[in-house]
């Protein structure tokens, strides 16, 4: 037969009871921290690696975006400071070509370079032309000149083609117009075609023809040039 607890043996398991029941729960208490620091740690990495990630995307975004702003302004600085050269080169050429303009009259003034001269063209235009009857213009101031010219050149070509006769006459009523700085153009096909051989005409063609070459002279060659003018 069992015997009762006294009061004291029942305060006795009381205590044991509630010691371990408070262990229990400090125990579980410890666990609960620890997973609930675990968890904080795992998402305070992983939202430390979001920002980091976030920063260097933005990082490289700016840094994308400061190379192409350079370098649109590296090529913008490149093509002012190329069309400012060009410009410049062109303002050069341009002179030369105007000077030269201006010094087309002074050939004139030696009437035997002058009237060879002229021969040389009338001739040019008679080959090209290779007809049995043409005219030739030329300036008003020029005439004496110009017909000497023109029997020398009828005499050379009828030589070189061998013909017995070819008719060169000057316009006499069509002279070159006002401004002309010298030279011929000879006029065949019933006035159809005009070989115009004036000094300011012949300059043109070395403009457009020569202009390769003077710029090569002045500047040097051109490395990104793949084709000339």
């Amino acid at each position: 037969m069992a015997h009762a607890m006294s009061d004291d043996q029942v305060a006795g398991e009381l205590k044991k009871m509630t010691a371990f029941i408070r262990q229990e729960a400090l125990e579980k208490a410890k666990e609960i921290q620890i997973k609930a620091d675990e968890e904080f740690a795992i998402e305070k990495s992983k939202l430390v690696r979001q920002e980091t990630s976030s920063i260097d995307t933005q990082y490289e975004k700016k840094f994308k975006q400061a190379g192409m702003s350079q370098q649109i302004t590296r090529s913008t600085l490149a093509n002012k400071t190329r069309i400012k050269v060009l410009s410049a080169r062109q303002e050069l050429l341009d002179d030369l070509f105007e000077q030269a303009r201006g010094k087309l009259a002074d050939y004139s003034k030696d009437k035997g370079k002058y009237q060879e001269l002229c021969k040389n063209l009338i001739l040019e235009g008679l080959y090209a032309m290779n007809e049995s009857k043409v005219v030739v213009r030329a300036r008003k101031e020029d005439y004496d000149v110009v017909k000497k010219a023109i029997e020398s050149a009828k005499t050379e070509y009828k030589k070189s083609m061998d013909l017995k006769e070819v008719k060169v006459e000057l316009d006499e009523k069509n002279p070159q117009p006002e401004g002309c700085s010298g030279g011929a153009s000879v006029v065949g096909g019933g006035g159809r075609i005009d070989i115009n051989n004036t000094l300011d005409e012949r300059l043109k063609l070395l403009e457009t023809d020569a202009l390769p070459m003077v710029r090569t002279s002045l500047f040097g060659k051109n490395e990104n040039r793949r084709f000339t003018d």
